[in-house]
């Protein structure tokens, strides 16, 4: 049976143990507009019920295309059977209805007759998978192609941004192959294999698809493997069935990446603009900066944005830097100009915006928190507006270099003592998600108006308490969305959408 071409883009990967919430998954998943399934029988505690759970899906959604996978244990997957085991329930799974079956490539070197029972029956795929790293992918392709299989798929675990360039580069000779690039620095190949020639990508299914069989009792239904990202993220968020070879790409780099809202906020604004971009998140790690700067350039990446940990990092890597950024010392801004890579901040707009509605900072004093790239986007943001400003942080020598840097007061957090400001700005990570609970300033606040730069979650347990005490707060979206406002507009041209992408992120929703 020839490859089936004409298949969906996206392909929702669907595993439990219990039969009954495997059988609820997919169907509640066909029934909110899924078209193509993988079914991971090997999940399944008892993997016979795999035939009976695609004749239920049939019976009800009958255009459905079913990808039937029972991967053995030794091979990533949960089935303990043998290879005659392993082909049976898939021969099985096919006789109820499935057209397509994903054999390991392991499988089909042991057993080269193990696709014969599906000739003439159904497409056969024969998967590569490494959990450790990206190996270089020749010998692979060529084990791959050996097996006869229609289609081929390579899943690998991407440690440096790089490896998305090897697993993409595998679309440019097989218009058969299916890319996974697992793990948090792995989505770029997720996202964009489709656009770039692949057949399809992997998803996992939307909560609103995951309920009890009873439809009463919600449960959680965890990604069939690392780096999965929801199937309504995907065709809504990241349009990826709409995604073309000329789409641009850009990219939000971080360590970690996984609690960034970049990705939201972007992707709605070029919706909103029918501008043709897809956004992406990846992590990077300190020590592979470089190998992102050439994977940018290869790729290539049509700008990317820049946060914690990498936002000095990145400077020695650019052609070139824009005043403010070199004042700042910090760029959370990349972008195209004359074929060259240049690095800008509007973390200082978003800092000096929000303050400047509601006080004259020319004079007013001003304490920021903190010592990195956001510190130095705010101390810069409003000694720019002429305010008093001083600096503190819980490491006393950078909190010194910085005020000397910049030529501001500096003093020990642990010596504030009865200090008093009229502004706080803090520019830590402490309060973000995951640690929810972190605060520097647990009993007294030393100003009128406290700022903090974080914005994930809405409101920190700093925020929380200063409203309690009466003060003027104002939360980290602002500041979020008026440097991303100003990203967009390097990056594309037009006026950014403002009021749409605030409440993007108040409302955390994809619609």
């Amino acid at each position: 049976m020839a490859v089936p071409y004409a298949l969906p883009k996206i392909c929702v990967s669907i595993g439990h143990r219990s039969a009954s919430r495997f059988a609820a998954l997919a169907l509640e998943s066909c029934d909110h507009g899924e078209t193509f399934i993988e079914l991971r029988i090997d999940m399944l505690a008892d993997p016979s019920a795999g035939r009976k759970i695609v004749k239920r899906i049939l019976r009800r959604h009958p255009d459905v295309t079913i990808l039937a996978t029972c991967r053995r244990q030794g091979n990533g997957g949960d089935f303990l059977g043998s290879v005659d085991q392993q082909v049976a329930v898939l021969r099985h799974a096919v006789q109820a209805g499935a057209s397509i079956v994903d054999l390991e490539l392991e499988t089909l070197e042991q057993d080269c007759r193990s696709l014969e029972p599906f000739a003439g029956k159904a497409s056969t795929l024969a998967s590569y998978h490494n959990f450790e790293r990206t190996p270089q992918l020749g010998p692979v392709v060529r084990r791959l192609e050996r097996t006869g299989a229609n289609i081929y798929k390579v899943a690998t675990t991407v440690r440096r941004p790089s490896d998305n360039l090897k697993l993409l580069a595998l679309c440019d000779s097989h218009s058969n192959m299916v890319l996974a690039g697992m793990g948090p620095s792995g989505a770029p190949t997720r996202l964009l294999s489709p656009s770039r020639g692949g057949l399809f990508t992997y998803a996992a299914p939307d909560p609103l698809a995951v309920r009890g069989a009873t439809r009463r009792t919600p449960f959680k239904a965890e990604p069939t493997a690392p780096g999965q990202l929801l199937a309504s993220d995907m065709r809504r968020l990241y349009r990826v069935p709409t995604s073309r070879t000329a789409t641009k790409a850009f990219a939000v780099i971080a360590k970690p990446v996984g609690h960034s809202l970049s990705p939201l906020i972007h992707n709605r604004a070029f919706k909103a603009r029918r501008f043709d971009g897809i956004y992406v998140p990846l992590q990077v790690e300190p020590g592979h900066l470089r190998n992102f700067f050439e994977t940018m350039r290869e790729l290539p990446f049509s700008g990317a944005s820049v946060t914690i940990p990498h936002k000095q990092g990145v400077i020695r890597y650019l052609d070139s830097l824009c005043p403010l950024a070199r004042g700042i010392g910090a760029v959370n801004t990349i972008y195209w100009k004359r074929g060259k890579l240049f690095g800008t901040n509007t973390d200082a707009l978003g800092v000096s915006g929000p303050l400047g509605r509601l006080i004259k900072l020319n004079s007013s004093r001003v304490l920021v928190v903190g010592n990195g790239g956001a510190a130095k986007a705010a101390i810069v943001a409003v000694k720019q507006q002429g305010a008093d400003v001083t600096v503190t942080g819980r490491d006393p020598r950078r909190v010194l270099r910085l005020a000397r840097f910049h030529g501001v007061r500096h003093t020990p957090f642990e010596r504030l003592g009865d200090d008093y400001f009229d502004v706080l700005i803090q520019s830590t990570p402490v309060g973000m998600l995951p640690k929810v609970e972190g605060n520097l300033f647990p009993e007294r606040i030393p100003a009128d108006i406290v700022y903090d730069l974080v914005y994930n979650p809405l409101e920190t347990a700093l925020l929380k308490h200063a409203a309690a005490e009466g003060k003027v707060v104002i939360s980290g979206v602002e500041m979020f969305v008026e440097q991303a406002a100003e990203q967009f507009q390097i990056w594309t041209g037009l006026d950014a959408p403002r009021e749409l992408m605030r409440t993007a992120v108040l409302q955390r929703t994809v619609n």
